[in-house]
């Protein structure tokens, strides 16, 4: 478990370091006495332990194999030069995966890639509890990425109760990925600030085809609703028609009329009219 180191101010013990390092050159000059030659080595060995944390940066102190704790302050430290030190960045970091192939809920391959925002919060358990935290943030976000994919359908095509894709489930979709990623990364002591999509396509092999269908799809539809329209507009047409009475119809004109109102509304092209100068029957 995480724990915190206090350290020594780095100005006071370089201040003693400078003592004995330029007092023992002084003796032994003056003095010609080689015995003063001691307080050297042990400034220069006392200058091992100086070291720096900068902003947003961890400093974690091992001894003999026994963790000792975290510097988390910032500035000019003095600790035991015989202290292992490892630094750890607490700053916010990006991983923007390249677009990984899966399969879908229900088979289908695609494409799709996420972006993380992390840090680390415990500087214990990612110096200690995984082998390379920063390598283990990427492996387990891409696996995260794989799981959820197979858990909603790309879109609705093929599962129409699906209430939640992965195309349209928006912040649904990418809570559940930060959910699922926060949990993985937890026993590496990092915390997960965001995780979103940030790339879903179908995949090579079949985006043409599953383009065919979208358009089809898309067609389909709009004929649904040109033909909806066309038969509200011909049945009023009838209705004012009768109304007013400014034609009468027996069952045949109106099949008729309702043909030629059908194919007008509903054709690709527009239509020539042609005038008829005769009678209806000519």
């Amino acid at each position: 478990m995480e724990k915190t180191h206090q350290p020594v101010s780095g100005y006071f013990i370089l201040v003693v370091v400078l003592v004995l390092f330029l007092g023992g050159i002084a003796a032994i000059i003056a003095t010609q006495n080689p015995i003063y030659i001691i307080p050297v080595p042990i400034a220069v060995f006392l200058a091992i332990g100086f070291t720096v944390v900068n902003p947003n940066q961890s400093m974690v102190l091992v001894l003999f194999g026994k963790y000792s704790g975290t510097i988390k302050q910032n500035g000019f430290f003095w600790v035991n030069p015989f202290f292992v030190r490892k630094k750890i960045s607490l700053r916010a970091s990006n991983f923007d995966g390249d677009p990984i192939k899966v399969n879908d809920k229900i088979g289908n391959p695609i494409m799709i890639g996420l972006v993380l925002v992390w840090r680390v919060s415990d500087t214990f358990k990612a110096a200690f509890a995984v082998d390379d935290f920063q390598n283990f943030v990427i492996v387990q976000s891409e696996a995260a990425l794989r799981k959820l994919a197979g858990m909603y359908p790309y879109d609705n095509f093929d599962d129409e109760q699906a209430e939640i894709t992965l195309r349209a489930g928006g912040e649904e979709v990418n809570d559940q990925l930060e959910k699922e990623i926060a949990e993985r990364l937890q026993m590496a002591g990092i915390e997960v600030i965001e995780a979103r999509i940030n790339y879903i396509a179908y995949a090579q092999e079949i985006a043409q085809a599953m383009l065919k269908r979208q358009q089809a799809a898309a067609i389909v539809a709009a004929r649904f609703k040109i033909v909806e329209g066309a038969v509200g507009m011909v049945d009023m047409a009838l209705e004012q028609l009768s109304n007013k009475k400014i034609v009468e119809f027996d069952e045949d004109k109106k099949a008729t009329m309702v043909s030629n109102l059908m194919v007008v509304l509903c054709g690709d092209k527009e239509v020539t009219p042609i005038v008829n100068t005769g009678t209806l029957h000519q």
